[in-house]
């Protein structure tokens, strides 16, 4: 197992400088920066492990709410309750004040050639960064042929069909469970 470098209140600023960052890279939502997020607290500050990182975005994940919630889960499991505002704030507050700001300026430019390019440029752009984030996430498995079986036919019934991800994530934890992944 890979050891962890431990986190000092000194590092809370450059946390949430860094997470700022993300938040006016985060076209598609937050978790479109998860393979930064990745890069940063894992490979750069070693403050978690592959695991620890994978299992904080399965978690937050998991149950219904907003998808954000994972950063807050990243930021605990760094620094504890200062790290979990420290990150929720760096990622919410820039991206939120934008948001409100663009939306109200594209709502009154909306026809203009410039604010429809831009619009349709954005889904490759997205699409990218997801299937960026879907790599990094399946790192701690990708020497399990089961598991990046359940991978594979993840994509493939959601790509195809309206079964919710939730009866997914059921087979995973009874494929890992019985040890097939």
């Amino acid at each position: 197992a890979a050891m962890t470098v431990p986190f000092h209140t000194a590092d809370l600023l450059p946390l949430f400088v860094h997470f700022v960052m993300l938040s006016l890279l985060g076209v598609g939502g937050a978790i479109t920066t998860v393979p930064d997020m990745h890069r940063y607290l894992v490979g750069e500050q070693q403050w978690l492990t592959d695991a620890q990182f994978t299992a904080s975005v399965a978690l937050a994940q998991a149950p219904p709410g907003p998808n954000v919630l994972f950063v807050a889960v990243l930021g605990y499991n760094v620094a504890g309750l200062p790290g979990a505002a420290v990150t929720m704030a760096g990622i919410m507050l820039p991206s939120t004040t934008l948001a409100l700001w663009a939306t109200r300026w594209g709502r009154s430019r909306r026809e203009t050639r410039g604010v429809r390019a831009f619009t349709l440029g954005l889904a490759p752009l997205t699409l990218g960064l997801l299937l960026a984030t879907g790599w990094v996430l399946t790192e701690p498995a990708r020497d399990s042929p089961g598991a990046m079986l359940l991978v594979g036919l993840s994509a493939v019934v959601m790509a195809r069909t309206r079964v919710s991800p939730m009866w997914l994530v059921a087979l995973g934890a009874v494929v890992g469970a019985a040890g097939y992944a």
